[in-house]
């Protein structure tokens, strides 16, 4: 399936989730590169998304997960002496609610400071790990349809409203090598 185009937020959030979920089931495969089952996973998931016959995973299985990781910075990955963190900072509207806060490094979490998470990755140089980057997709998908943003175009200044990096959400993911969950 060549890359679509996209015009809307739904679009965009869809492409960039079925891209999600097509890496997540090759990295839990152990694979080193995505099988064909992989690529299913993305085309099914894509058209389910686009036209609403299928919804993102709940933010419950993430809640799940982290009660039962090792306690880690999910930004880095070191563990030690940890804070807590908004995904989306509390200055662009992010609340205090369970699925928007993460365990963080002191280092991390100053550093990440305000910044969307998207942006500040792509500033670090590093692509966000997997769950983290699921729980940010699901996070813009509640915060964009409580607006009632997701069926707006792209270019849409409406857009602006939102506490999250739209422009850059990943098409495209790195080599499965150089990810982690």
């Amino acid at each position: 399936m060549p890359d679509p185009r996209l015009n809307t937020l739904r679009e965009a959030l869809a492409w960039s989730y079925a891209n999600l979920a097509c890496t997540h089931s090759a990295l839990k495969a152990g694979h080193i590169k995505h099988a064909q089952i992989d690529w299913i996973i993305r085309a099914k998931l894509f058209r389910g998304l686009k036209t609403g016959e299928m919804q993102l995973g709940s933010l419950f299985d993430d809640e799940r997960l982290t009660l039962i990781a090792q306690p880690n910075c999910v930004y880095c990955g070191v563990d030690g002496a940890l804070s807590i963190d908004h995904i989306v900072p509390r200055g662009a509207g992010g609340g205090h609610e369970a699925h928007n806060l993460v365990r963080a490094c002191r280092p991390c979490n100053s550093s990440k400071g305000k910044r969307d998470l998207l942006e500040w990755f792509n500033q670090q140089g590093r692509f966000p790990p997997i769950l983290l980057l699921r729980r940010y997709l699901k996070l813009l998908d509640l915060y964009a349809c409580a607006a009632g943003l997701l069926d707006y175009a792209l270019t849409d200044d409406r857009l602006m409203e939102l506490p999250f990096a739209i422009d850059r959400l990943p098409g495209k993911f790195p080599d499965l090598r150089e990810l982690r969950l």
